[in-house]
């Protein structure tokens, strides 16, 4: 399997995620134009694409969504809460609806190659959720916009090869930040982000022998910066079983304005 972030950040998300001739896309929340230059990057292109995995609604996850579906024939798979969310929003433009495939929160779907399971998540959206993607005996995740998370998340997301993680913000630059006071209140609650600091005790608990690409991702663009959170995870996860070193984790911070490495396991 392989896996990259084509774009990681509070202005937009999407990643690629590959088995064989099997390519899915999760998110759109950045133009067709660099969605396709990420694509390029992995000598793929929108004709590859299988399907697309939408985790919810927000603009920053579906920004490029209607443009891409106008081109590309590519089905859609995300729940009923985000298929509502995302025809109510005005900015989608024309789109042919019978393209999206209603999945459960809690179920399992085969895209080719590649067996997706879904779980939710907790953040201000209608049903969001968050994936695992298996294929033999390699597992990868990605989740983002978690205000919080419990046991059921923790073994949802374990024992995993590859994983995108949100490290959203640093709590001191969101606290002495410029946001109002209602949004501060919003991102630092259960259905908002996680911090550096909680980003690193997830991972933590997800740790094992066989992480081989860890990527830091959704940083918000006001409250954090790569460096910071990069450190803030290392620390929360250096003391380990497995290493003395976090780089044998693949450890990096996925961009917000272009792609990153490809992880192959």
């Amino acid at each position: 399997m392989r896996m990259m972030s084509i774009a990681s950040g509070s202005s937009g998300n999407c990643t690629f995620v590959e088995q064989n001739d099997t390519v899915i896309l999760v998110d759109a929340g950045i133009s067709l134009k660099r969605i396709e230059e990420g694509l390029n990057a992995a000598e793929r292109t929108g004709r590859d694409i299988s399907g697309i995995l939408i985790t919810h609604e927000h603009n920053d996850h579906i920004k490029g969504l209607g443009v891409l579906l106008r081109k590309y024939d590519i089905p859609v798979y995300t729940t009923e809460g985000t298929i509502q969310g995302i025809s109510a929003c005005r900015n989608m433009g024309k789109y042919d609806s019978s393209l999206f495939q209603e999945v459960g929160k809690n179920d399992i779907i085969s895209i080719g190659d590649i067996e997706v399971r879904f779980h939710p998540i907790s953040h201000d959206a209608r049903e969001p959720v968050c994936f695992s993607f298996h294929a033999g005996s390699s597992k990868a995740v990605i989740a983002t916009d978690i205000g919080c998370y419990d046991d059921s998340l923790l073994q949802f997301l374990m024992n995993s090869d590859c994983m995108l993680i949100e490290a959203n913000h640093d709590i001191h630059m969101l606290e002495v930040g410029p946001y109002p006071y209602e949004l501060k209140r919003r991102i630092l609650g259960e259905f908002g982000h996680l911090s550096n600091e909680a980003s690193g005790q997830l991972i933590k608990g997800l740790l094992n022998d066989h992480v081989s690409g860890l990527m830091l991702g959704h940083l918000s663009k006001e409250n954090n910066f790569e460096e910071l959170a990069y450190e803030t995870v290392k620390q929360e996860i250096s003391d380990n079983p497995f290493t003395d070193d976090v780089r044998d984790f693949g450890l990096t911070v996925a961009k917000r304005d272009t792609y990153g490495d490809i992880f192959e396991f």
